[in-house]
């Protein structure tokens, strides 16, 4: 009997110390008030100083172009954001860059780099917040799972905006890449034409699993399970629940997948994942 007694105590001390860790997690990485875009760059192991001051200068420009920010509301009623800018060179084809940005990030953050280019070709822009992030509302992450049925919505907006004629790309960096990629395997209006991916992860289980393992040297038990059935219950989705390497193998667009073999953050093999599960045209 006192082994079993023992026994009992050891094992609720475990599932204690299980649900601990889920809660810490949990709340650390997937609630709005624990969004923190320093952490994740940290964590990301960039050193983004280096490029200050083109990013700055390229940053002033960009924002001393016109621009608006534009509201819509999204499948569960939540206030979405993003930044517009029209295209400030006339070209003979009407497109548009829905830029999807990363993790803790928001709108004209992550893009500031490449916004040059898109201007220089000929481009308009549109730079949504994803839910939690920027000034769009909501308290629960979407990880790509949530922010893909958002896309939809400001793709729509877009051709409500710029005319059935536009040609469209969706181009995600991270959070945002998976975002696109998740994107890749719904029914997608004619105007989107293709999609760039830059160091996207395959699942939010996936990418936890690893920082779990390679940052904080735990295994994935019990806390991935525990945050299954919280997140299901908070925010509406499984952690796996949408995988960016099901979504691709769906996929009619031309893809073009990035990834930086240094990233500590998302590995570079899910993108090697993501691309051989890929059934459209792509290239790495």
């Amino acid at each position: 009997m006192g082994i079993l007694k023992t026994g009992i105590v050891c094992a609720g001390a475990l599932l204690a110390a299980g649900a601990a860790e889920t809660a810490y997690f949990y709340g650390r990485t997937m609630k709005r008030q624990n969004v923190n875009m320093d952490r994740t760059i940290k964590m990301a192991g960039t050193d983004w100083s280096q490029y200050s001051d083109i990013l700055a200068e390229r940053k002033a420009f960009m924002l001393s172009q016109p621009h608006e920010d534009v509201y819509q509301t999204s499948f569960d009623g939540l206030k979405l954001h993003a930044a517009y800018f029209p295209a400030i060179q006339d070209t003979d084809k009407k497109r548009i860059v829905i830029c999807f940005h990363g993790y803790t990030s928001r709108s004209l953050a992550d893009f500031t780099g490449l916004t040059d280019y898109y201007f220089r070709h000929g481009f308009a822009m549109l730079h949504p917040d994803a839910r939690v992030h920027g000034d769009s509302e909501g308290e629960y992450i979407g990880f790509g799972c949530l922010d893909r049925k958002d896309a939809i919505y400001w793709i729509n907006w877009v051709i409500e905006r710029c005319g059935t004629d536009i040609e469209i790309y969706l181009h995600g960096i991270s959070m945002g890449g998976s975002t696109v990629l998740m994107a890749s395997g719904l029914e997608l209006p004619k105007q989107v034409k293709g999609i760039i991916s830059d160091c996207a992860f395959t699942s939010p289980k996936e990418v936890f699993t690893h920082v779990l393992k390679t940052m904080y040297h735990l295994t994935a038990f019990p806390v991935m399970q525990g945050a299954e059935i919280v997140n299901k219950k908070l925010a509406g989705y499984g952690m796996d629940e949408c995988n960016a390497k099901r979504e691709v193998a769906k996929a009619k667009l031309p893809i073009l997948f990035i990834h930086g073999s240094k990233d500590t953050f998302v590995p570079a093999r899910m993108c090697r994942e993501i691309y051989d599960c890929c059934a459209s045209p792509k290239k790495c």
